[in-house]
């Protein structure tokens, strides 16, 4: 286990800024999971990390150690990227020892670090086979196997499981939870799935266009989300917001949404702002002293839930709710304080 502290990174190709003032601390043992749209400098953050780009400016340190300047190899980082990056005429055995054999280690050595790793992985049938006679989900374990392999200070994961199907995504997010309680190890996820970041994170980073956004974990990031970029990026499906037009800012602390008044206290309203409400704090039932209609546009029944897109005055309505809607026509309703508001440029205030 290792702290990691990366300072002011800075990263750009040309006239394009990658990654901007990049500035986080990771404590011994956490799993950290970096997540944003695609092109928003995820994977080059990661690979700056490894060694496999160069830095601008800035500093990245792990356990104290400033390592900007070594190479890859003498890092202590272990890389598991999306393609598996398996040698195809090698066995899973020797595509697991092969950077072993590069750091000359002796023949028991490699042998008791192959099994481990492969017991803990449960892959140790499969040592004989190439990798075309894997299944992507194998592939991916041996690919884990070769980085446990070299006992690193510090795993790195850049999207593994996006070349799986969903339920193998979902067996992989389960075994890759385990495999870092068991090892207590670093971990720094890179992943665009949200449902990745919220079940694997200690904590988790909100990148867009190379600036954090938000850091936190993913209770805070749900709950307390920083500006609407945030809000919307987690929660599916993402939250509804609503902008409300300085003509139904009715005083500063009142407003009127959806022929709703609402009051709040502390507040002092002027400009133009955007309302939020989770689709999940929407009820399909008479019982919150919010109320309007929708008219319901599709409902997509997911068996145990059901996710409605509905339309009000313009608005469009997304709804979770466990209920068996029939009706095109509803009366939904919810609660004040599920309520979000945020400023004219889109940062939260409530």
């Amino acid at each position: 286990m290792s702290e990691i502290i990366i300072k002011n990174l800075n990263k750009s190709y040309g006239n394009n800024k990658v990654i901007n003032s990049f500035d986080i601390k990771i404590q011994d043992g956490e799993f950290i999971v970096l997540v944003g749209p695609s092109g928003c400098g995820k994977s080059t953050l990661l690979r700056m990390i490894s060694g496999l780009e160069t830095v601008d400016d800035g500093e990245i340190f792990l356990d104290k150690k400033l390592i900007n300047n070594l190479i890859p190899s003498k890092r202590g980082i272990a890389m598991v990227f999306q393609s598996y990056a398996l040698y195809p005429h090698m066995n899973v055995y020797e595509n697991m020892s092969f950077g072993l054999k590069m750091e000359k280690l002796s023949k028991s050595e490699i042998d008791q670090k192959v099994n481990e790793a492969a017991n803990t992985l449960q892959i140790k049938d499969l040592l004989g086979r190439k990798p075309k006679e894997l299944s992507g989900g194998q592939r991916q374990r041996v690919a884990i196997g070769r980085a446990i392999t070299r006992n690193p200070k510090l795993f790195l994961f850049d999207e593994p499981l996006s070349n799986l199907d969903a339920a193998l995504r979902s067996e992989m997010r389960v075994e890759i939870s385990k495999l870092h309680e068991k090892m207590k190890s670093n971990i720094i996820y890179v992943t665009h799935d949200q449902v990745e970041a919220m079940t694997l994170a200690d904590r988790i980073v909100i990148l867009n266009n190379g600036n954090i956004e938000q850091f936190g974990t993913p209770s805070e990031i749900y709950s307390d989300p920083n500006n609407i970029f945030v809000a919307e990026f987690i929660g599916s499906p993402k939250m509804n917001i609503i902008k409300i037009d300085k003509e139904n800012i009715i005083n500063g602390n009142t407003l009127k949404v959806l022929n709703n008044e609402i009051k709040f206290k502390q507040l002092n309203l002027k400009d133009e702002i955007y309302l939020g409400i989770r689709p999940e704090d929407i009820s399909v039932k008479d019982e919150h002293n919010i109320k309007f209609e929708v008219k319901v546009d599709l409902i997509e029944n997911l068996g145990f839930e059901r996710i409605i897109y509905s339309s009000s005055s313009n608005n469009e309505i997304k709804i979770k709710t466990s209920e068996n809607v029939q009706s095109s026509v509803l009366k939904i309703s919810f609660p004040e304080n599920k309520i979000y508001l945020f400023d004219k440029d889109k940062n939260r205030i409530r």
